[in-house]
């Protein structure tokens, strides 16, 4: 059967830049399998031109609030337009961190203690007095990042208590509200997850080792400023654990087709989750796309089954 798709690259958000380049490899790769496509911004010529002339499926190569907050799902979801991935509700958890961690916790997937903090009540209540509870609680070193974002954006380690206060306002500028969690020492991993028709299915690990020691926007999409080890370097048993924690992390908050698990793995060998991303990057210094090739897998192919999957859903 001969597919059409629709990719969705752009947005509004700080990620734009990086989302174009997702979208454009994406259309290369589907071209490239044989499925017509094109590369749309989600503006306001979009509803009309998917109404007048609907594809078999979209691709969302959206980051940031727009491809991930599931708003942009239901709205397609309200077109009776098909797309890859989760659904409106599974997005909006997963992009929600505090929300999606307290999920994965009553489904016994292990991620470090948090706290969510909101700049309204960060002000309220009092700064210095806040900020001396979250130390007593989580302890140092912490995480700060924003509670509804990607790329790194606004995040940051914090080694002691007085490097607290400007991280919070570092992570602000890009969110309402600040997550702040244990920091976890160890290995740095992402688990692609995919289904392609069996089952989700977990691809081998990408070991992300950032030559200044945090994985933020500048070692993500700048050249020589991080090495990947993909498979990653891990005890066999160990690399298992996680493929089997990435999946549950994957079916606890309900997830379709494709998404991606970062974790951390201690040096005891047990992994902690992250976070998951419903609309992981396709760049040519992403994740997802490390991992396909790993697996010794064709991301063309890959993404056109993804398309082939989405189109007999909205049949």
């Amino acid at each position: 059967m001969n597919l059409r798709a629709v990719v969705l690259a752009g947005g509004l958000s700080h990620e734009r830049e990086v989302s174009l380049k997702s979208g454009r490899r994406v259309l290369d790769a589907l071209l490239t399998a044989g499925v017509e496509a094109e590369l749309r911004d989600a503006d306001a010529t979009l509803l009309p031109t998917l109404a007048a002339d609907p594809p078999d499926a979209v691709v969302i190569a959206l980051h940031g609030a727009t491809g991930e907050d599931g708003s942009l799902r239901g709205v397609l979801d309200l077109c009776d337009v098909a797309y890859v991935g989760g659904d409106a509700r599974s997005a909006r958890l997963a992009w929600d961190k505090p929300s999606a961690k307290t999920v994965l916790r009553e489904h016994g997937v292990p991620t470090p203690d948090w706290v969510a903090l909101p700049h309204d009540r960060f002000s309220e209540l009092g700064a210095v007095a806040v900020l001396d509870r979250i130390v007593a609680r989580l302890g140092t070193p912490l995480m700060v990042k924003p509670a509804q974002g990607g790329s790194g954006l606004g995040a940051a380690v914090v080694p002691d208590a007085d490097g607290l206060p400007a991280a919070m306002v570092g992570c602000f500028a890009y969110d309402t509200t600040a997550l702040v969690e244990r920091y976890v020492a160890g290995t740095d991993v992402a688990v692609t997850v995919i289904d392609l028709g069996e089952g989700p299915r977990a691809l081998p690990a990408v070991e992300i080792e950032p030559a200044g020691g945090v994985y933020d926007y500048a070692a993500r999409y700048t050249a020589g400023l991080t090495t990947w080890h993909t498979p990653a370097r891990l005890d066999p048993k160990v690399a298992d654990l996680v493929a089997d924690t990435a999946l549950e992390a994957h079916r606890a908050l309900g997830l379709r087709d494709l998404s991606r698990v970062d974790v951390i793995v201690d040096e005891a060998g047990d992994p902690h989750v992250l976070e998951v991303t419903v609309a992981p990057g396709m760049t040519e210094t992403s994740l997802l796309p490390m991992a396909v090739q790993a697996a010794g897998l064709d991301l063309g192919e890959v993404v056109a089954r993804l398309v082939a999957r989405a189109a007999a859903r909205g049949r």
